[in-house]
């Protein structure tokens, strides 16, 4: 995984912690899952570049 990929995942993760607690504080469901769904989506985009990497170490390509 690039740097620049780590960083933009990271970001994302926490953009969705950040509107997951304001949804919590506004009371705003909507928003608040809305958060939940951008940390799942970094989280899995994560796990993608992990297992590319580890692709990339066992087969050295």
């Amino acid at each position: 995984m690039s740097l620049g990929d780590k960083i933009k995942n990271a970001g994302e993760e926490a953009l969705g912690k950040v509107k997951e607690g304001v949804g919590k504080l506004t009371d705003n469901e909507s928003l608040q899952a809305e958060g939940q769904a951008d940390q799942a989506s970094a989280n899995t985009k994560q796990a993608g570049e992990k297992v590319k990497d580890t692709a990339k170490d066992v087969f050295g390509s």
